[in-house]
């Protein structure tokens, strides 16, 4: 019944294109959505009736794709950046948006959330960071020495989104001429998050007016690529339809099919970086897209339930790992000739820093005295499978059936039923 209550929609809704206003394509893009995650949950949980249900979404991708008018906005000279840090959405892109701004007396705290000690000091994990390609679209983790680099080497030759994603050397924040560098005072990984960051007037809380997305064409190439890899059915020309518009955007050599699914990317089918479930012949272009999926649509809201229904839990249970530091000594983040942290044991140096941590208690490494930041190492993570791709079937819901509802499988709630 969704798929029919969508197919109403699409057919009954207007097609004029409203930033605000859910149209045909907004009904297009969800059916693209649901179908995408119903089709390759039930694949890699071994539920049938995968395929039709990918057929839809390749489908309803292809004529959001072919028809709705909505493309891959690629303006200025930081286009992705641009894209989430415009004060009023890009229609050429955004499908439909969320508005924000002090006249309808509606803010949000991106801005803090990002720039504030108090908000959890959040940042990217060092294996989503490894997997930004290099600018002719090989894999940063086949250069040799790549685990150990410093964020200025990290930062060379990468796909763009890289440095318009979080800072990098050369970031300024809007309406400033300063360089900023990384704090890890307000981003413990040191991989400090700018999407959605406005100027600095806006860091205060919920003072933040960046319309935000709820859906972007973008996503619907990305749904159209997953779901034809899927099936066995994608061609070097879909790639070319759906993959080269974001690779263009972001300064990538295109993916070839051929090329993907010969030589898979270890990094990316590595347990402990990678996705361990994805086999066949289209093994290494599932992988190149979901690569695709992650570094588009990061910050989204798409990455835990990717995760859910790639059946990739156990992804949960790894460390959370940041920048690497080989040492105690000043670092130069941000390639500015300045030291931004100093690491140190202890008496405490003299340093012109803008931050400095003390070893073992203010800042923690893999390696003790040297390594990569490593993060909430006091709180063990289990994944149960099956358990935990399925929340617990509500008890009232379970008294209220006497039992014609079961529970879902590894949850106990006491009922004899």
């Amino acid at each position: 019944h969704i798929f029919e209550d969508l197919d109403f929609a699409i057919k009954n809704i207007g097609a004029s294109k409203e930033l605000y206003r859910v149209s045909k394509w907004t009904a297009l893009a969800l059916k693209s959505r649901v179908a995408l995650f119903e089709g390759t949950f039930r694949k890699y949980h071994g539920i049938d009736g995968w395929e039709d249900i990918l057929k839809i979404c390749a489908e309803a991708s292809s004529e959001f794709i072919s028809n709705s008018g909505y493309s891959i906005s690629n303006s200025g000279s930081t286009p992705y950046l641009t894209l989430f840090s415009n004060l009023k959405a890009d229609g050429t892109e955004f499908v439909l948006a969320r508005a924000y701004n002090s006249d309808i007396g509606l803010r949000h705290d991106a801005n803090g959330y990002v720039t504030s000690m108090s908000m959890g000091r959040p940042g990217l994990l060092k294996d989503i960071a490894d997997m930004y390609l290099m600018t002719d679209g090989t894999p940063f983790t086949s250069r040799p020495g790549y685990e150990t680099m410093s964020l200025p080497d990290q930062s060379k030759n990468r796909d763009k989104r890289f440095a318009q994603t979080f800072r990098t050397p050369g970031y300024k924040r809007i309406g400033e001429s300063a360089l900023s560098a990384p704090n890890l005072s307000v981003c413990e990984t040191g991989y400090q998050p700018v999407k959605y960051l406005q100027a600095a007037k806006y860091d205060s809380y919920n003072a933040s007016m960046v319309d935000l997305p709820i859906f972007r064409a973008a996503e619907v190439y990305l749904n159209f690529a997953e779901a034809k890899a899927e099936l066995g059915t994608l061609t070097q020309a879909d790639i070319d339809r759906a993959i080269k518009p974001l690779r263009d955007r972001a300064g990538v050599a295109n993916l070839s099919l051929s090329k993907a699914n010969t030589s898979p990317d270890p990094y990316l089918s590595d347990p402990l970086t990678g996705y361990v479930n994805v086999k066949g012949d289209n093994k290494g272009v599932i992988l190149e897209i979901r690569r695709e999926r992650t570094v588009e649509l990061i910050m989204e809201g798409f990455r835990y339930w990717d995760i859910m229904r790639w059946h990739e839990g156990q992804r949960f249970e790894r460390p959370f790992i940041g920048l690497y530091f080989p040492g105690e000594g000043e670092y130069d983040l941000n390639a500015d000739g300045k030291p931004d942290v100093c690491i140190w044991s202890g008496s405490k140096p003299a340093t012109s820093a803008t931050n400095s941590y003390e070893l073992e208690k203010e800042i923690f490494l893999t390696g003790k005295t040297s390594g990569n930041i490593i993060l909430h190492t006091d709180y063990p993570r289990k994944w149960t499978d099956p358990r935990d791709y399925l929340y617990p079937v509500p008890t009232d819901d379970r008294i209220l059936t006497q039992g014609a509802i079961t529970q879902n499988p590894g949850w106990t709630d006491g009922l004899s039923f």
